[in-house]
């Protein structure tokens, strides 16, 4: 794999760990900003709607520069939103650098897996992007409890201060490493959303939104969950979601090197799974030890399955890969919104904490579905080539040459 590789996987880790670090830092923030809970999560909330409205915005400026001079700016404006947060004079201020901050996530993600697929063989690209989306796997496991430990014991100011200095790592890291790939010659916007047209895409983002919510409807919930119902104390939760992290790692690097031997098997068996562990996940919740399995196996089985959607995005937007990219980022986060609000509408019904997993095993069990439907489609020739997006064969990128 290109060394290229590892200064996006750096920048992946800084995005990764502000992202998810401002969730174990709340209590910290709330209290010096004199504001409750509830109001301090918007600033979980307002990064992910700024990843989701980001990633088509921040893409389609990029379009009129090179990948690599986009990628640096993406990070500039990374270190820009968690300075900000990190020197904030007040909450609304820390808002406004959190969403800046959360500009850059899905264009990153969407125009880095891009890069990253070019910089390798064909039979490589889905490996290619797993060792990218390694950083943001790894910042759960690294990242996020040592930012939380650091914000608690020396401020969480720090800690914003700290992802803005890796932030500055990985711009340097992608200056140096990165090639300056010329700009696609023959792509225009309307190319890049011609791609929206084909149903293959559509479809693989659904998948996206049904199968990573399916993750993210149990683990929102994880701490009363862990707390309540198998009896951990509240410190576990840190090492708990450890676990998760650890899971998340070794499904994403699974994930990636089985996507490029059988894309859509590996999708069936990892949704599957996943919506047969979550429903499980109601039982095991009762038992500590089983309690833990079963959390690093929904993150092992939940991000087995990015590289392989990620993958059947670029797939089959070809053409015009870049926005469909990073719009499916956004697919993530907006999963991640609307599971959370499923997984909370059931336990303000009063079925209890474990609940969430019932609507995220309902999830995965829908993304799997349109899994066998995107497959039939597919055998039937109907949706899966270029000129179904556009109606004309894609131009050829000429850096897509040299590795075809």
């Amino acid at each position: 794999m290109p060394l290229a590789l590892l200064a996006l996987a750096i920048g992946a880790f800084g995005i990764g760990t502000t992202e998810f670090v401002i969730m174990g830092l709340l209590p910290e923030v709330a209290g010096d900003f004199g504001v409750s809970i509830p109001t301090a999560g918007l600033l979980v909330t307002g990064y992910a709607l700024g990843v989701v409205l980001g990633a088509p915005l921040m893409t389609v400026l990029g379009t009129k520069v090179s990948r690599k001079r986009m990628l640096m700016l993406l990070m500039g404006l990374f270190v820009l939103g968690n300075l900000l947060s990190a020197v904030a004079p007040s909450f609304s201020v820390m808002l406004i650098g959190r969403v800046v901050a959360s500009l850059a996530h899905g264009a990153f993600f969407g125009i880095g897996s891009v890069v990253a697929a070019d910089l390798v063989a064909p039979d490589k690209k889905a490996g290619a992007i797993a060792m990218m989306f390694t950083g943001l796997t790894v910042a759960n496991v690294v990242g996020v409890p040592l930012g939380t430990f650091v914000g608690q014991a020396a401020g969480w100011r720090i800690t914003f201060t700290i992802v803005a200095a890796l932030g500055l790592i990985g711009l340097a890291g992608i200056a140096k490493l990165v090639p300056d790939l010329p700009k696609p010659q023959g792509v225009r916007l309307r190319h890049e959303l011609a791609a929206f047209k084909n149903a293959q895409v559509l479809l693989a983002m659904a998948m996206t939104v049904l199968g990573f919510g399916g993750v993210f409807a149990a683990i929102t919930y994880i701490a009363p969950m862990m707390t309540h119902v198998a009896g951990f104390a509240d410190g576990s939760v840190t090492w708990l979601l450890v676990l998760f992290g650890l899971g998340m790692v070794g499904g994403n690097l699974i994930g990636g090197k089985y996507a490029d031997r059988a894309l859509m098997p590996m999708l069936y068996v990892s949704l599957g799974a996943l919506a047969v562990v979550l429903a499980v996940f109601t039982v095991t919740a009762h038992n500590k030890v089983l309690a833990a399995i079963s959390i690093a196996l929904i993150g092992a089985l939940g991000f087995a399955t990015v590289p392989p959607l990620q993958k059947r995005v670029l797939d089959q937007a070809h053409g015009a890969p870049t926005l469909a990219s990073a719009v499916n980022i956004g697919a993530f986060n907006l999963g991640n919104a609307l599971s959370a609000w499923l997984g909370g509408i059931v336990i303000a019904a009063g079925f209890g904490y474990t609940s969430p997993n019932w609507v995220g095993a309902a999830l995965a069990a829908a993304a799997l579905l349109l899994a066998f439907l995107s497959a039939a489609l597919e055998r039937r020739g109907g949706t899966s080539t270029d000129t179904a997006v556009s109606g004309r064969p894609a131009p050829v990128e000429p850096e897509a040459v040299a590795h075809h």
